[in-house]
């Protein structure tokens, strides 16, 4: 009788050390730091006893899903986004997280092409047989300004193929380059960075952390987990600049 009251009172100890606030944490999160998320997401549930729900878009579907009210604790989008929705009252507050620069993927170990200037590009458009790019993405609505700028939208249009990640395609075969951002390239083993835009029509795209609720502890828990030093390395790795 002894044993087991000891082992019911230990059995009780060890419910009640369990963390008291441990919470499930719906992310609505941009496919540009799906990498560093992936990579950062066990840490952070391993350290904090919580746990992380995800859900991957482009920053333009996942804002039109926080407008159309799905339910969320966390959005990482792009800075512009989180302003906009912090006008709206849909975001308490956000916080900077990571910078990104246009990529172009390459199959591994093709030629990498000159990207020293516009006119170097617009080259490698004309010269591509095809081209993926995500249409509807951060990367693709700006392009889709630039090919118009650069004077090659009607002869480069039968090339393009829109599609839901640019670095996927072209480690498949299915186009001979994309654009995308530099995290979406690094995960697919057949593809590689064949280099960034030339510095005059590069943009880069500021990416930050939004809490729909600012009395939300394990929302801010996560916001000062994927913004310590040891997670701004995952961050450089995974191809994006830490802010």
């Amino acid at each position: 009788m002894a044993i087991r009251f000891v082992s019911l009172v230990a059995a009780v100890a060890l419910i009640l050390s369990a963390p008291a606030h441990a919470a499930e944490i719906n992310v609505l999160s941009t496919n540009a730091l799906k990498a560093v998320l992936e990579n950062l997401g066990p840490k952070f549930e391993q350290s904090s006893g919580n746990k992380l729900a995800i859900t991957w878009g482009t920053t333009v579907q996942l804002k039109a899903q926080i407008e159309k009210g799905a339910m969320f604790d966390v959005a990482v989008v792009t800075n512009e986004v989180a302003d906009d929705l912090i006008k709206q009252g849909k975001l308490s507050s956000r916080t900077a997280l990571a910078r990104s620069g246009i990529a172009v993927a390459i199959r591994k170990g093709a030629p990498k092409p000159d990207l020293h200037s516009a006119d170097d590009f617009k080259k490698m458009l004309l010269s591509a047989k095809s081209i993926a790019w995500i249409e509807q993405g951060q990367s693709g609505i700006y392009l889709k300004s630039l090919f118009e700028r650069l004077g090659v939208a009607e002869q480069i249009k039968n090339k393009l193929i829109s599609v839901k990640a640019a670095g996927q395609a072209v480690a498949d075969g299915e186009a001979e380059i994309g654009f995308t951002q530099v995290s979406e390239v690094l995960p697919y083993a057949g593809a590689e960075v064949g280099g960034m835009l030339p510095p005059d029509i590069q943009l880069f795209t500021n990416f930050a952390i939004g809490v729909r609720d600012k009395d939300s502890k394990p929302a801010e828990e996560l916001v000062r987990f994927l913004t310590t030093p040891a997670a701004a390395a995952v961050i450089k790795l995974k191809g994006l600049e830490p802010l």
